[in-house]
């Protein structure tokens, strides 16, 4: 019998981010479409994306690894200024390699978390060649430049829930593992998770029916919340995870995870330390609320459509916890709160990221803050959040390298 301590030396990044490199829908789409697609140029001395009418620059907080946070800015940053593991996923391997990351998903950042700016686009015909043109790229040139290194996340053709599943679909079967969905559809224009209609199934269908984790990113609903009218942006931020508590609560409660036992959703960069008093607090609120709520009584400032969403098989043996157990993935950069509370939270449900290359990251320092912040954890607990929660939910065999 094996029984042999598991390796600690590495962790699985669920949440990094890659800065598109110039030529991703100038090599891949159609060429009678390339002019009006996302195109690259210098405007007034100041690198943009072209495309739909709006010119775009890539923020300094997007690509701000290799920076101290003395640098740190939100101003526009030109390629030659950045570390080529930005862009590169050849370059990233090296950046990788020396912080201990195995392996990473990773989030695009021209369109969006989870291809809003695509949703926006006046002609949707020529945004599906562009999501269809990034799936490609980022299947076959990304993480194709390092197999086994690269966890295979996909954007939708969001505005038709119907082609996002023929999408899903499409790209399952060059091997896609997750699909990035949006926190909160509302402010982007788009049904609710609460859609009477329904109006989510045939994605959701897909995805559960692939087996691709839905990854919905902090900031995918292209809004940050507000305390006040004048509340100062650097403090709105802190107060983040109010958008991922909301996202948890609905899906919880929205009846997919019982119509679609195969759901699985990543809170991503959305950290952990929130979640046991969240998920006791909607226990508390289900056992005292859930008799008037379940006979369709309207609760003043409220629609009554959505109250009558509820009926009382619906409400009656909802096992919050369960579901979350069953479904539900935290997802956190550095939370020593959370850590110290996986007894709640669940050993199983929790992933680790490094943010690269945004300024939240914890990159060089990822895997060594990782064992100081787990170092309280049984080993077998520490290679479950560092890796193997990751490779499971995944369905992802890394390949070390060699060093």
């Amino acid at each position: 019998m094996d029984t042999a301590a598991p390796s600690l030396d590495w962790l699985i990044s669920v949440d990094d981010h890659i800065i598109e490199p110039p030529n991703v829908w100038q090599d891949r789409l159609p060429a009678k479409l390339r002019e009006a697609g996302p195109r690259f140029l210098t405007i007034d001395g100041v690198e943009h994306w072209v495309y739909d009418g709006k010119t775009i620059p890539t923020s300094g907080l997007s690509a701000a690894a290799g920076r101290r946070k003395e640098e740190f800015s939100p101003l526009p940053i030109q390629f030659s200024e950045m570390r080529p593991g930005c862009y590169d996923p050849v370059a990233r391997l090296a950046d990788m390699d020396q912080a201990g990351i195995l392996a990473s998903l990773c989030f695009p950042s021209f369109p969006r978390f989870c291809g809003q700016l695509f949703l926006e686009s006046k002609d949707k015909e020529l945004a599906l060649k562009c999501v269809e043109a990034y799936n490609d790229w980022l299947i076959e040139e990304w993480c194709g430049a390092a197999p086994g290194r690269y966890i295979p996340m996909i954007i939708t053709p969001l505005w038709d829930p119907r082609l996002a599943a023929k999408e899903i679909e499409r790209c399952a079967a060059k091997g896609a593992r997750a699909v990035a969905f949006s926190e909160n559809p509302a402010p982007l224009g788009l049904p609710t998770i609460f859609d009477p209609s329904r109006h989510w199934d045939p994605l959701f269908e897909a995805a559960a029916d692939a087996e691709l984790v839905i990854c919905m990113h902090v900031g995918s609903s292209s809004q940050l919340p507000a305390i006040s009218p004048e509340t100062p942006a650097i403090v709105n931020l802190a107060w983040g995870a109010v958008r991922t508590a909301g996202t948890m609560l609905e899906w919880l409660f929205s009846g997919y995870f019982k119509r679609m036992p195969g759901l699985k959703i990543a809170l991503s960069e959305g950290n952990i330390g929130w979640i046991p008093y969240f998920l006791e607090r909607a226990e508390q609120v289900l056992e005292n609320q859930r008799h008037w709520a379940a006979r369709g009584i309207a609760l003043d400032g409220y629609e009554a459509s959505v109250a009558n969403n509820f009926t009382p098989d619906d409400l009656a043996d909802v096992n919050l916890r369960q579901l979350f157990r069953d479904h539900v993935y935290g997802c956190f950069i550095d939370d020593i709160h959370g850590l110290n509370n996986l007894d709640v939270i669940g050993v199983d449900n929790v992933m680790i990221e490094t943010d690269y290359p945004h300024t939240d990251s914890t990159w060089p320092n990822c895997i060594s803050l990782a064992h100081k912040r787990l170092a309280h954890l049984p080993a077998d607990v520490q290679y479950k959040v560092l890796r193997g929660n990751a490779e499971r939910l995944y369905r992802f065999q890394p390949v070390e390298p060699v060093r």
